[in-house]
């Protein structure tokens, strides 16, 4: 990866031209107390790209912009696709840069994946196989903005998931031998977990890819080593639960979740502010 920014698959919003809050359309909803379209700036951003409400966004309604993270795709397409080009400087190339964005966004998600599956030794077997796709997802980051556009992304993110569920499989293989053949099952054929009551399950080693823990109580649940790529944690209860050793788990789920002081999580993420 580039050494250009300190970790060049995290969000640096200084070295960003608010592209999350232009770029990107939201709903009035539970998570935000307006709607707005894409290429719409928000009319919280101000003229140096940065938010007069930042720190209390939560408070204002506006939740939704506490769970969103772009992986360090704002910097990316800020700073190197566009050469530090502004879209207020070069309104010519606004629409352009805002299309850009999310495919941006879901190239450094793969990489960040990538990285991830690349960290645990137990997928040793595709090694050459994850670097690969890591190297060439890279290359196609650093395409010119109009190439991106071309890109077929979804084409993309078909070869990349087989890879990670192959890895996944590798990795979780010793974490699932803790949970009953008959659990493993039940619990893995079924997806929807909205409101469900999983107070100190036993999910470790889990596959629960995609899985809806929407205001789902996970209270002293077991996670540890579950691949939780995708899975939606929505005013999910973690509080006490353990998710260390979990595969996938990013910051922005994390931050969607309400946990407390005995939550465990993955020395990778941090325990977001608004927590007990």
């Amino acid at each position: 990866m580039s050494t250009r920014f300190a970790n060049p698959l995290q969000a640096d919003c200084e070295q960003c031209f608010g592209l999350c809050c232009v770029a990107l359309p939201y709903a009035k909803s539970a998570d935000f107390p307006i709607d707005k379209d894409s290429g719409v700036p928000c009319s919280h951003l101000q003229t140096d790209y940065r938010c007069d409400i930042h720190s209390t966004l939560r408070e204002k309604q506006f939740k939704g912009c506490t769970v969103f993270e772009c992986f360090g795709a704002g910097q990316k397409v800020s700073q190197q696709t566009y050469a530090n080009i502004t879209w207020q400087d070069n309104p010519a190339i606004a629409k352009e840069m805002f299309q850009v964005f999310p495919i941006m966004h879901q190239l450094h998600e793969m990489l960040a994946y990538l990285q991830e599956a690349l960290a645990h030794k137990e997928a040793y077997l595709l090694f050459s196989q994850l670097k690969t796709m890591l190297e060439k997802t890279e290359q196609i980051s650093n395409l010119p903005g109009l190439q991106l556009l071309d890109f077929d992304i979804s084409a993309h993110r078909k070869k990349v998931n087989p890879l990670l569920l192959e890895a996944s499989v590798l990795i979780r293989e010793k974490a699932r031998k803790q949970v009953s053949p008959k659990n493993m099952s039940r619990i893995e054929k079924r997806r929807d977990f909205i409101g469900a009551n999983l107070q100190k399950a036993n999910l470790q080693g889990l596959n629960l890819r995609g899985a809806l823990f929407i205001a789902a109580n996970l209270q002293k649940a077991n996670l540890r080593e579950a691949d939780l790529i995708g899975a939606d944690f929505r005013d999910t209860n973690i509080c006490g639960a353990d998710l260390r050793g979990s595969l996938f788990l990013t910051q922005v789920q994390v931050n969607a979740a309400i946990g407390d002081r005995e939550t465990k999580l993955p020395s990778s993420l941090s325990r977001p502010p608004h927590w007990k």
